[in-house]
Formats: C-alpha cells, structure tokens, sequence
C-alpha cells in the first residue's frame, strides 16, 4: 500500500463524515455514530459543510453514497470531508482534536443554522393549515 499517503494534509486522509453519522432518525445498526439525544433530525451535506466550514474548517463534499443507506434518493448522497491536521501533524483548531468532536460539534450546531430555524416555523403554520382541511371535511359529512 505504498500509493497510499501519510501526509494528514492530503484530500484522502481528510476524516469522512455521513450525515447517517448524525441522523437521531437512524439506529447504530444504521450508522449513527453518536447518541439520539445529541444527534440532529436529518442533517444533510450542505448543511454540515455551511458548519463546519463557519468554524473555519477546510470543508470538501463528495458525492457519495454511505454504504448502509438504502434509500437512494438524491438528498440522502453525499459526504463531507474535513481537514483535521496540518501537514506536521498538529491540529487545524484545538477544539477539534477527533472525529467525535468534529460530529458532536456539527450535531449541536445545525439546529442553529438560518434554514433549520426558518423551517420549523414554516411547518407551525403549515400544520394550522392542516387542521382547517380537516374541519372542512368533517362539515361535509
């Protein structure tokens, strides 16, 4: 395995991370990496790399697929590597010194993005909505 690199600075040693890694919808057989009470509702790749990339991390997507999805939908693809390490070997930042740092960072900090905060109060008022559909019907009868 000699084509393989020991520079922690190349594209192939940055660490992957799935959104499946963070998902509080998926069980560990699924691939959850940390626990649901610190796991986020369906993060998706932009959203990590909008994070992790705030944090002034060096942030790729990859459009992959993690193994053990079976959905193949195009919002279920991809993953997002992050550069941990220089090309010495020290950290990028101290406060992310592994990959569990890096997910427990992520999974607190997606709730707080504009989108995810946006949308929780447009489903408020779609739900209303729902509602009012449901008296309707329930006068036609």
């Amino acid at each position: 395995m000699s084509h393989l690199t020991t520079n922690p600075a190349d594209k192939e040693r940055f660490l992957c991370i799935y959104p499946s890694y963070i998902n509080n919808k998926k069980t560990l057989a699924e691939g959850r990496r940390i626990p649901v009470e610190k796991a986020v509702e369906n993060p998706s790749c932009p959203e990590i790399r909008d994070v992790l990339t705030a944090a002034g991390l060096n942030v790729l997507v990859e459009n992959k697929m993690y193994p053990r999805e079976w959905n193949r939908d195009v919002q279920f693809r991809g993953r997002v590597r992050v550069q941990l390490k220089l090309e010495d070997g020290s950290l990028c930042q101290d406060k992310f010194s592994s990959k569990k740092d890096v997910m427990f960072y992520v999974a607190e900090m997606i709730p707080k993005l504009k989108i995810r905060t946006q949308k929780s109060g447009g489903a408020d008022a779609g739900s209303h909505l729902g509602d009012a559909g449901k008296k309707g019907k329930k006068k036609k009868k």
